[in-house]
């Protein structure tokens, strides 16, 4: 009798060409927009200038496929958590 082993990794993203989905259709859709550059004007400088932009982008989406926090700009998380409740009233003590 055939056994299967249990897939116990179901939080791992799923890769194409090692770019997860969303880096993948960026990637396709500059391909589709070269080709479309390359059929409606023909040029060889045109086809060696979009072969190289298009494996630059895929090195530059591999990398940040990577390394995630390279476009992170701001805090992702504060330093600390608190359950007060804010309100817009200000409370200060009167000394007088």
């Amino acid at each position: 009798m055939k056994q299967y082993n249990v897939y116990r990794n179901i939080r791992v993203r799923a890769l194409i060409f090692g770019l997860p989905v969303a880096y993948f259709a960026l990637q396709m859709m500059a391909v589709v927009g070269s080709l479309m550059a390359v059929i409606f004007s023909f040029s060889s400088m045109l086809l060696i200038a979009v072969g190289f932009v298009n494996a630059v982008l895929y090195g530059v989406l591999l990398k940040l496929a990577q390394e995630p926090r390279l476009l992170q700009i701001g805090v992702s998380f504060p330093q600390n958590i608190s359950n007060k409740k804010i309100t817009s009233y200000e409370h200060y003590d009167e000394l007088s």
